[in-house]
């Protein structure tokens, strides 16, 4: 696959927010990436403090002096918009709201979330609740620029999302939203998309295309895993050292149908220095055949 300059992938990773969010824009700068995945709070709560002007304007100066783009929040662990528990649904899509709310005030580009789980329910009706919950979260807001991204799952216990099929009926249900996708390799592997030769890499892009559509693909969780092949099993592990492999990850950083993508790491943190390490991994990936990253970050404004 035979790439040009501007096919370059942006490239960063997940970065801790301790001390201040600005401090994870400048431990993305430090580690030369283009892009950086936060949290915008603490992830296990439902309800977060409300984040202070000077919180907002600190943040916001740092990301200016850095140019770090597209900044992309994770929502929080506990929100399940796809719940039939009513009491867990309502405080879902509360939480939801807010971390849309925190986004749009940080200056952020995109929020990835899970679409959630169906326990107590079907897959269906997991898939028609999602929607309703993104549209009454989000009810009344003015996002502008600033977009949803839905992650795809590896399909553990009741959770939707581990088939393209169904992000592309919660995006084809909202519309008025603009809703993306966010690509995690290691959750589409373990949920039976064999991306590990050629022919598997090419029949799960097609699979986006024909669902989903390339252009939604805003962000690439890139992760190898600890888990087996359609064990549906969420375990990220170290690039090149899962049972994806190095080479099939390789094709899929250089696959040029993903290169306006943003890749971002959520590998563990084990010892020191792991994320520069894989950091270095994916980025041998992506420089091969010469291809000069110096000007990635100035992709940015198509991200949107």
């Amino acid at each position: 696959m035979k790439r040009t300059k501007n096919q370059t992938p942006l490239i960063g990773f997940h970065a801790p927010i301790a001390g201040g969010l600005q401090n994870a824009l400048l431990k993305a700068r430090s580690l030369d990436c283009d892009t950086v995945q936060i949290f915008s709070r603490n992830p296990r709560g439902w309800m977060a403090r409300p984040l202070t002007d000077e919180e907002i304007e600190r943040f916001r100066t740092v990301r200016a002096e850095t140019r770090i783009a597209p900044v992309v929040i994770h929502c929080n662990y506990l929100v399940n918009l796809a719940s039939a528990n009513p009491e867990i649904l309502e405080k879902s899509r509360a939480s939801f709201r807010e971390e849309v709310e925190r986004g749009i005030q940080l200056g952020a580009d995109f929020l990835v979330v899970h679409p959630g789980s169906a326990k107590g329910s079907c897959e269906a009706d997991g898939v028609k609740t999602c929607a309703e919950s993104l549209h009454v979260a989000c009810d009344g807001l003015t996002l502008g620029s600033f977009r949803i991204l839905l992650e795809n799952t590896a399909g553990q216990g009741a959770c939707i999302g581990h088939r393209f099929e169904h992000l592309g009926e919660i995006i084809a249900a909202c519309p008025e939203l603009n809703l993306g996708v966010c690509l995690d390799t290691a959750h589409a592997f373990t949920a039976g998309y064999d991306v590990r030769e050629t022919d598997g890499l090419d029949a799960t892009i097609e699979s986006l295309e024909r669902n989903i559509g390339m252009k939604r693909v805003r962000a690439v969780h890139f992760n190898d895993s600890k888990a087996e092949y359609n064990s549906r099993v969420d375990r990220h592990w170290h690039i090149g050292l899962g049972h994806i492999g190095r080479e099939a990850l390789c094709r899929i950083a250089q696959h040029p149908k993903l290169s306006h993508a943003a890749f971002l790491l959520e590998t563990p943190q084990d010892e020191t220095g792991d994320d520069a390490r894989n950091l270095d991994v994916l980025r041998s990936f992506v420089e091969e055949d010469g291809i000069d990253a110096t000007h990635r970050s100035e992709k940015m404004l198509d991200v949107k």
